[in-house]
């Protein structure tokens, strides 16, 4: 047997039914749809997502506000107090680092210190952003804020 060969089964499949080639074929002059009405025109019919009148879902929902910026980058929150908790003097402070500490899940995500609270130890702080207030409580303490922020 070769590929020439294979055809479908006896009586598994129909020729397609040719409308409008006379009365003799038995769908000829309207085509089998009938006399009048909506159906039996050229284009004719309720559309997707028509709801028998009933006003659509699609127009029932209200519109969502806002949008959503595809540019906005999100950063992980860690705060100056976190910092002075889980790290001791001299640690550095980088995305393996805040992982092992327990403070973020994933050493790639992108982290911004903030201000927010008390830094007594001096760290070295490798993170993606640093905010102002946060930068000068670092520096204060006798830490330093490094590349890549």
């Amino acid at each position: 047997m070769e590929l020439k060969d294979l055809k479908p089964a006896e009586g598994s499949t129909h020729s397609r039914k040719r409308v409008g080639r006379g009365n003799g074929a038995g769908t000829g002059k309207t085509s089998g749809r009938g006399m009048n009405g909506q159906k039996s025109r050229a284009g004719g019919g309720k559309g997707a997502g028509f709801e028998g009148g009933q006003t659509p879902l699609a127009r029932r929902l209200p519109k969502l506000p806002g949008f959503k910026n595809i540019n906005h980058v999100e950063y992980l929150p860690v705060n100056v107090s976190r910092l002075d908790e889980k790290f001791e003097a001299g640690d550095v402070v980088d995305g393996e680092s805040l992982k092992s500490a327990g403070i973020i899940k994933h050493a790639d995500a992108l982290v911004k210190v903030l201000g927010d609270g008390e830094l007594t130890k001096a760290l070295t702080v490798k993170v993606d952003k640093v905010s102002a207030s946060a930068k000068a409580k670092i520096e204060a303490a006798g830490g330093k804020v490094e590349e890549p922020c």
